[in-house]
């Protein structure tokens, strides 16, 4: 089995990774503005943006949820865990607060909890393009590991309905 790559940033995470790119961008302009003087200017700028850049994409790619055989490994740039198979609970495709379709997973333990796989806009439409595609094949990636677990997963009728009608996701079996 594959390991499956979802996760949600949260948007005040996001806007802290952003913060760090632009200090990054900002330290390095002014780095470059220290050590070169006032006519590297444009230079001291590109090779700052190309650090802020590349800070910023490498703290959203270390912020991951991966869903490996053995157990959910969830990351962020500054700290890791890893939640059991027998921790979940179930699974459920529901609107979220921003009514966007939301994938989570129900958690038990010490406190109960949730653990948010995905977060994409409303299906009104088949695949157009690059993103739509790549959100339908972490919708079916995941609704497959969550069957080969026995995990019972919970769809409103209206996203089962969208899903199957532009994606051609059917809907979940019960077994």
């Amino acid at each position: 089995m594959a390991v499956v790559r979802a996760g949600v940033v949260p948007a005040g995470r996001s806007l802290f990774y952003c913060l760090i790119g632009v200090l990054a961008t900002t330290g390095v302009v002014g780095l470059f503005l220290a050590m070169f003087g006032v006519n590297r200017v444009v230079t001291g700028i590109l090779v700052g943006a190309i650090a802020g850049v590349a800070a910023g994409v490498a703290l959203f790619v270390r912020d991951v949820v991966e869903l490996t055989e053995h157990a959910i490994h969830a990351r962020t740039p500054f700290r890791s865990a890893t939640v059991p198979w027998d921790r979940v609970v179930a699974g459920r495709f529901t609107l979220d607060e921003r009514s966007r379709w939301a994938l989570a997973l129900d958690l038990t333990g010490e406190t109960t909890d949730e653990l948010i796989l995905l977060s994409i806009p409303p299906v009104v439409g088949p695949v157009a393009g690059a993103y739509d595609m790549r959100k339908r094949e972490q919708v079916t990636e995941i609704r497959e590991m969550l069957r080969a677990k026995r995990i019972p997963i919970t769809v409103l009728p209206e996203i089962a309905g969208a899903l199957n009608r532009h994606w051609q996701i059917a809907p979940p079996t019960s077994r």
